[in-house]
C-alpha cells in the first residue's frame, strides 16, 4: 500500500518528516493540505486527524499522527541510516531538543518568522508578540547549543531526529531581519552551516 504523507509544503513540521524520509532514500506519495486555506479542518482530513494538524503519515494501511510519533515510527520501520542515537544519553538529548522545541520553540520562532512572512496567519503584526518572540527564540537555540555542546549535531557525532526538529524554523528565521540577531547564540553557526549543506535540506524549501 505504500507511504503517503498528508501535509503542507510551508509547513515546518511537514518539513521535518520530508527530511527525514529523504535521508532515508524512501519513496512516497504527498497529498497536500493547505493549512493557510483551512484545509486541515475540512472532514477529510478531520477523519485522518481529529484535531486538524498536519502531517499526517498512512503506511501500509497504518495511520500515525503527530510529528514526534511519526519521525519515531519512520525511522524505525524504514530502511537506510537511523536518526535515533546509540546511547541513552544521546537519545536524551535528541528528545529534550524535540521536546524544547515542541513546548518552546516552535511558537516563539513562528511568532518572528510569521510577523514577516505569514502575518495573516498568526492574528497580524503585533510589535510586543514579535519583541517576546525573538528573546524566546533566542533562549530556545541558546538551550540547544548547551544540548550540543562541542559536537557537530544537537545530540552527538549524528544527525538524530532533534537536528530535524529545529532546521526548517530556523529556514524561515534565516528569511527575517531579525535572523542574525537570533542566530547570535555560541555554537550555532556551525551547526546551521552543517545543516544547510545537507542533501535532504536542499531538495525541501518551502513552497
Amino acid at each position: 500500500m505504500g507511504l503517503t504523507l498528508y501535509g503542507f509544503d510551508a509547513s515546518p513540521y511537514v518539513r521535518t518528516v520530508k527530511i527525514l524520509l529523504r535521508e532515508k532514500g524512501a519513496t512516497f506519495d504527498q497529498l497536500q493540505v493547505n493549512v493557510m486555506k483551512g484545509e486541515p479542518h475540512h472532514p477529510e482530513h478531520l477523519k485522518r486527524h481529529a484535531f486538524g494538524k498536519v502531517p499526517v503519515v498512512e503506511h501500509d494501511g497504518f495511520r500515525v499522527i503527530e510529528t514526534s510519533a511519526i519521525m519515531s515510527y519512520l525511522d524505525a520501520v524504514l530502511p537506510g541510516p537511523t536518526f535515533t542515537p546509540d546511547t541513552p544519553r544521546d537519545r536524551a538529548r535528541s528528545q529534550m531538543a524535540q521536546a524544547i522545541y515542541d513546548s518552546y520553540g516552535y511558537g516563539s520562532m513562528a511568532s518572528v518568522f510569521g510577523y514577516y512572512l505569514f502575518p495573516d496567519f498568526i492574528g497580524g503584526q503585533n510589535d510586543e508578540s514579535l519583541k517576546k518572540g525573538i528573546e524566546a527564540s533566542k533562549l530556545v537555540l541558546t538551550e540547544l547549543m548547551k544540548l550540543k555542546g562541542s559536537d557537530p549535531f544537537i545530540a552527538g557525532k549524528s544527525l538524530s531526529i532533534g537536528d530535524l526538529y529545529l532546521a526548517p524554523a530556523c529556514a524561515y528565521l534565516a528569511m527575517t531581519p531579525d535572523a542574525e540577531t537570533v542566530f547570535s547564540v555560541e555554537g550555532f553557526s556551525g551547526w546551521w552551516e552543517t545543516i544547510q549543506d545537507l542533501p535532504s535540506f536542499k531538495t525541501t524549501p518551502p513552497q
